[in-house]
């Protein structure tokens, strides 16, 4: 099974830069989007139930701002739209689709690099989501969480990671959050497979940063132990840049 991430930075913007095209060369099973920053009416029609695929999508109330999809061959026996909590849902930043054996969740956490107001928006989110990862880790269902958490969790998961000490993203207590979440079992499924290579999947439009890859780690798949036990390979794709971000895909044996 092939899973595809990707914050596309406006689905239509990314749709005009070819991703929809290099999508049906993928062959993915499931395609979980984020910041899709398009409400339903908005969204163009071909890219509704695009290619054959299921879709959902859950948009934020507030008009181009943030928003998960998630693209699926095989339609779930279950979607979730939203975690039950106002402040999350009107921002449009969860979506879930239940199968017999396991779920794919696309999320999109905030990001807090813009102020303290922001910033504490995200810890309320972090807050709010952390007992419900543990609570998924110890199920005995099986989860692939997939998105941009907004967070490099180690000093290999950016490049200037001594500059950034004190910046959202990197702060003290967003990468302890992750390491909290990775004890209750679950993996990130790129560094399990990959204890060395960065995997850089964000990079800042100043200063050359792509051309130079001068990027950060902040997009994931984290999965529970079982389903970390058959992951196969997991790659970057920056051939062709459709947003900010890179697609990272992974493929499971399942």
């Amino acid at each position: 099974m092939k899973i595809i991430v990707l914050n596309v930075n406006g689905i239509r913007s990314a749709n005009n830069k070819g991703l929809f095209d290099w999508l049906k060369t993928q062959n993915a099973d499931i395609i979980c989007l984020q910041e899709i920053k398009a409400n339903f009416d908005d969204i163009p029609k071909d890219l509704i139930n695009w290619n054959g695929y299921f879709s959902e999508f859950h948009p934020a109330q507030k008009k181009g701002y943030s928003g998960v999809a998630i693209y699926s061959k095989n339609k779930p026996i279950r979607v979730i739209v939203g975690l039950g909590n106002q402040e999350i849902d009107d921002e449009g930043r969860y979506l879930q689709f239940d199968y017999n054996n396991f779920s794919v969740i696309s999320i999109y956490m905030p990001s807090g690099s813009s102020g303290p107001e922001k910033q504490e928006k995200k810890f309320r989110f972090m807050d709010f989501y952390k007992p419900i990862l543990e609570k998924k880790a110890k199920s005995n269902h099986e989860y692939i969480i997939c998105g941009d958490l907004n967070i490099a969790h180690t000093e290999l998961d950016l490049k200037n990671w001594k500059g950034n000490l004190k910046n959202s993203g990197f702060l003290p207590e967003e990468r302890q959050w992750f390491s909290d979440i990775l004890n209750y079992g679950l993996t990130d499924a790129w560094r399990n497979l990959y204890p060395e290579n960065p995997g850089y999947t964000w990079w800042s439009n100043r200063g050359q940063a792509y051309i130079k890859d001068v990027g950060w780690r902040i997009d994931y798949q984290i999965c529970t132990p079982n389903i970390a036990k058959k992951i196969i390979s997991a790659s970057i794709f920056k051939d062709i840049k459709f947003s900010d971000h890179a697609p990272l895909i992974i493929d499971y044996a399942i």
